[in-house]
């Protein structure tokens, strides 16, 4: 049977934290199924994939999907056993640096984020993230597209989090304009990022390119606060891009991200900004 990219999981990242995890299921199915009186390839006609896939599960270098787990529980009559890591492998699906992102995104009560290259992942339609991820080089696997975009897109769930947190994005206007796909594939990003804008809890704003006299020359700025007054940060200009946690750098940040946002344009005009963009496409 032929074995497609993707469907049955996800390579483990070597030296990842999780990979000890990911061996400990993977010896789990394995018991699970001797247990059951299958042989591998047998198991693996059941469940629609070939021996070797399911022989990489069982030796933990491979990822097994959620609903792989849950199936195989109940083909091996595992009585719950597997699928009580779901949950575990959901989270294992992700890239390491981004399942440390969207931890601390869960964690904060106010977020401000300025982009001059590129719209911010939590603002991206999963359509606009897929084609601007399939322009980096080196270019990535198909697996790795999918675990990076299905990453990006978990993220999004912040938006629904209750209380939700205050969000603060502002975006150079090049980053409107930048027809990342094709032209429909930026008219529906740009339909999102109305919709987005229209939230209580989020305020989005656009620098105009013709108010070049601002501090964010210097790349990206992203701050995280958190409920117990700490806070994490990190710009493309300084710090070697590293995240960081000391309160004078962070003041630093807080700083130029202020100017900024006192410079650009207003959450009102900057509704009137995008739809104004829409209509130009």
């Amino acid at each position: 049977m032929n074995e497609v990219v993707d469907e049955a999981g996800w390579d483990v990242e070597p030296g990842d934290e999780i990979e000890p995890l990911v061996q400990a299921v993977g010896r789990l199915l394995k018991v699970c199924r001797e247990s059951a009186g299958m042989r591998a390839a047998d198991f693996g006609e059941v469940m629609g994939y070939g021996e070797d896939m399911i022989r990489k599960m069982e030796r933990g270098q491979r990822i097994p999907r959620p609903e792989f787990l849950d199936r195989a529980d109940d083909v091996l009559r595992a009585q719950g056993h597997l699928k009580a890591f779901k949950r575990d492998m959901e989270k294992a699906r992700y890239p390491k640096k981004v399942r440390e992102l969207a931890d601390l995104e869960g964690r904060a009560v106010e977020l401000l984020m300025y982009g001059n290259h590129n719209l911010h992942g939590l603002l991206q339609t999963e359509e606009y993230m897929r084609a601007l991820l399939a322009t980096w080089r080196p270019a990535y696997t198909p697996d790795a597209l999918e675990r990076m975009v299905a990453g990006r897109m978990a993220r999004k769930s912040i938006f629904g989090r209750s209380p939700a947190p205050e969000l603060s994005f502002v975006q150079e206007e090049v980053t409107l304009r930048r027809p990342v796909g094709d032209t429909m594939v930026l008219r529906r990003q740009l339909e999102h990022l109305l919709e987005v804008a229209r939230l209580p809890f989020v305020e989005l704003q656009v620098m105009p390119t013709s108010r070049a006299n601002h501090p964010g020359t210097g790349g990206r700025i992203q701050l995280l606060k958190f409920g117990d007054g700490t806070a994490a940060g990190r710009t493309d200009g300084d710090f070697g891009g590293r995240p960081v946690s000391n309160p004078r750098q962070l003041r630093l940040l807080d700083l130029r991200y202020g100017i900024i946002r006192a410079q650009a344009l207003t959450p009102g005009e900057s509704l009137a900004f995008i739809e104004q963009a829409l209509g130009e496409l």
